[in-house]
C-alpha cells in the first residue's frame, strides 16, 4: 500500500486508492468467505520499517479506515505513529484518532502502551481496545498484574523470534513465580 514501495504502474498502483486495492480485495474477498463479523485486518501506515514508509500516512490510514467499512469488517487494529520503526517512543504530533472516528467497527490500538496510557486511551474514548504485545509476552498474567497495578517482567528483545534454543515465549514467570 506505500507510495515508498509500490512503485506499479498497473490498477494496482500510482493512486491512493489503487495502492490499497489489493489490501481492501483481500478483505473483501474473506469477509465474503467467512463472513465480517470474523474479519480483521491489522494497519501500521506510520511504520517506516526497512524504508517502508508512505508519503503521506496520515491519508492512507484515513483512506483505509473509511474503505474499511464498506464491508463492515469486526475490528482494525493500528499501530501508532509513535512506533514509527524505532524502539523507543519519539514525541509526535500525529495521531489515530481521525481514522477512530472514520472506521465503524471496533478499533484497536497498538503501539508501546502501558497500563496507565492504556486506560486513559479508553477513558478518552480514543479506542475501543488496546493491544498489549511485548508486555504481554513477557507477562502471562498480564491481566492480573494490571487490576493489581504491580511491577511487569522487563522483555528481553534478544529472544524474540529465536528457534534455538526456544527461550523467552514460555519461561517468563508468573507474579506468583516471581514474588
Amino acid at each position: 500500500m506505500k507510495d515508498q514501495v509500490n512503485d506499479r504502474t498497473d490498477q494496482y498502483g500510482g493512486s491512493l486508492e489503487n495502492c490499497c486495492r489489493f489490501a481492501l480485495e483481500i478483505v473483501e474477498a474473506v469477509a465474503n468467505e467467512i463472513g465480517a463479523e470474523r474479519v480483521g485486518i491489522r494497519l501500521s501506515p506510520f511504520a517506516d520499517y526497512l524504508e517502508s514508509g508512505d508519503s503521506n500516512p496520515k491519508e492512507l490510514g484515513l483512506y483505509m479506515a473509511e474503505s474499511l467499512n464498506k464491508y463492515g469488517i469486526l475490528y482494525c487494529p493500528m499501530v501508532e505513529p509513535r512506533m514509527n520503526g524505532v524502539l523507543e517512543k519519539p514525541n509526535t504530533s500525529d495521531s489515530l484518532l481521525p481514522m477512530r472516528k472514520a472506521f465503524k467497527g471496533s478499533f484497536i490500538v497498538a503501539g508501546g502502551y502501558d497500563r496507565e496510557e492504556g486506560n486513559n486511551a479508553i477513558i478518552e474514548n480514543r479506542t475501543d481496545l488496546v493491544a498489549y504485545g511485548r508486555p504481554f509476552l513477557a507477562n502471562p498474567d498480564l491481566p492480573r498484574r494490571f487490576e493489581l497495578n504491580v511491577h511487569l517482567n522487563k522483555y528481553d528483545r534478544e529472544t524474540f523470534y529465536t528457534s534455538d534454543p526456544v527461550i523467552g515465549y514460555t519461561d517468563y514467570p508468573f507474579l506468583e513465580d516471581s514474588a
